[in-house]
């Protein structure tokens, strides 16, 4: 996810954050979510769709996924969008820990920059599987 701040270049954006929340948070979260956009595939109708956005929290929309090189990957990744009561219990309840990694991130760039193949030095991407509580 760094390329979408620029591995910490941007504007407004040059501190990076490790924010470790409950799991249990996060897979109510992910539950709880409304997809951002309207599809027919949703199961349910527009109007539907347009009452559970405005009685919700939380967001979800999948955006492109890329490489440490800012090149396109055949699958997406999730982005959940928090408001109101949610952002109280994130803000609250949720967080566990929050870890300044701006250095960590500005060395990889630095590291990537020259070449030099910093892979291992990521973390290691997982499937999620979300525990189930409805």
């Amino acid at each position: 996810m760094m390329y979408r701040c620029g591995w910490g270049t941007k504007e407004n954006q040059e501190h990076i954050l490790a924010v470790d929340i409950k799991r249990e948070a996060f897979d109510f979260i992910v539950q709880e979510a409304v997809i951002s956009a309207y599809s027919d595939k949703i199961g349910i109708s527009y109007a539907e769709w347009k009452e559970q956005i405005k009685k919700s929290d939380i967001r979800c929309q999948w955006d492109p996924e890329r490489d440490m090189f800012g090149h396109p990957l055949e699958y997406r990744s999730i982005q959940l969008g928090l408001r109101g009561v949610a952002v109280q219990k994130y803000v609250d309840e949720w967080i566990t820990g929050i870890t300044d990694i701006t250095d960590y991130v500005k060395d990889l760039k630095e590291q990537k920059s020259c070449g030099i193949d910093i892979s291992s030095l990521l973390p290691k991407e997982e499937v999620y599987n979300v525990r189930i509580t409805k």
